[in-house]
């Protein structure tokens, strides 16, 4: 019998020991899950506001990301010493370049090269971060962006991801052709493609000016990363942040550079499917969007609802802020249209603006619409009460 006890508390002994060790280990996991990424996005000269500001909005969909601006002064006074990434938004590579400054340029660089933290390069940023003879940046990737025609335009392009980029997106995984908004982003020549990883390439043909040569986009990296030093570097030729239905893709592309588990976003953020074919923007198309812009300021009710709808569907990534303002028009038709524009574009942004009418409104239908756009708004940005 007292054999039997023995055994009966070693058992329990193991048991307890296994089941404590176990909790040990997962509570050391949920704590790994729940430290924050600290990132920073620059915005000195150079870089466009709009595209810093929808940078940050993108990584406010991670819960496990803080982000926040940082500025030259601040880079040279430490403000990189507390972080994870860094990224560098759209506007202009080389004036980031300049208002970065050469003693700065060294710390950024030592920044992922000897800490081992994370870059990523979004449009601008990719001519920031390549080696590009006669253009001043940081040359942190073994590629050069080719000059010649490099405004090749703006649109909705294609891109098509390879094995290694469903890995790092393996939400997209088996779509064929994917799209995201483009800007003038860099268009490569790999220098060392022993050193560079393409995740993914370009389908469409940018070429979008007169005279602009043909051919020379598709097959070009869309999304290519790179190991520099220590660290890990990322670099997006469109923009993701930008593009409704794939802006989640920027705090993926911080997991990935930091080495951070990767998280599930919402289904209502990840929604590749909502565009679905090439839109470069053509003279016709330009001439397209300024007339539909125009007639936001017509008298005509029904002009104004069609002026959005169609802008909607040229994709124009300046008419959903356009629309902010129409959150303030006398007619409740205009504002409930231009509160569902921003709805659909997820245009986190805006909140402090709908905010704003939802208190001054006085159509109770309209004024619940808001609330629940408002509650929406919130839960995408993990701020609702």
């Amino acid at each position: 019998m007292n054999k039997i006890r023995i055994q009966i508390f070693l058992i329990l002994l193991l048991a307890t020991s296994f089941s404590a060790c176990h909790y040990e280990q997962s509570a050391e996991k949920d704590a790994a899950l729940q430290q924050k990424i600290n990132v920073a996005v620059y915005a000195g000269s150079g870089a466009s506001g709009v595209c810093v500001t929808e940078t940050l909005e993108a990584l406010k969909i991670d819960p496990g990301i803080s982000a926040r601006p940082i500025s030259p002064a601040q880079i040279q006074q430490g403000g990189l010493n507390d972080l994870d990434v860094l990224v560098f938004p759209g506007g202009s590579g080389s004036k980031e370049y300049n208002s970065l400054g050469r003693k700065n340029d060294d710390l950024v660089r030592d920044f992922a090269a000897k800490k081992g933290k994370g870059i990523v390069g979004i449009c601008a940023g990719g001519y920031l971060f390549a080696t590009t003879e006669g253009y001043p940046s940081l040359k942190i990737i073994h590629a050069e962006t080719i000059r010649e025609h490099y405004n090749r335009g703006r649109g909705l392009i294609g891109f098509s991801l390879n094995e290694t980029g469903e890995k790092i997106f393996p939400e997209l995984s088996g779509e064929d052709t994917l799209f995201v908004q483009y800007y003038d982003g860099p268009i490569y020549n790999i220098l060392d493609s022993s050193k560079i990883s393409v995740n993914a390439t370009i389908t469409s043909d940018i070429a979008t000016h007169q005279n602009d040569p043909l051919g020379v986009t598709p097959g070009k990296p869309a999304f290519l990363t790179a190991p520099f030093g220590n660290g890990k570097v990322f670099v997006s030729v469109g923009h993701p942040e930008s593009t409704p239905g794939m802006r989640w893709m920027v705090p993926r592309m911080v997991r990935w550079v930091c080495e951070r588990p990767f998280i599930s976003y919402p289904t209502a953020v990840v929604r590749p499917n909502i565009n679905n074919h090439e839109i470069l923007y053509y003279a016709d198309i330009i001439k397209f969007e300024k007339a539909n812009f125009w007639n936001l300021f017509s008298d005509n009710e029904q002009e104004i609802v069609e002026a959005i709808d169609k802008l909607y569907s040229i994709r124009s990534r300046p008419s959903i802020r356009w629309s902010i303002g129409l959150l303030r028009h006398p007619s409740p038709l205009i504002r409930k249209k231009a509160l569902e524009y921003l709805r659909e574009t997820e245009y986190t942004d805006a909140i402090p603006d709908i905010e704003s009418a939802y208190l001054t409104e006085n159509e109770a239908q309209l004024k619940l619409q808001m609330e629940e756009v408002l509650s929406f708004m919130k839960t995408l940005v993990h701020q609702a009460r």
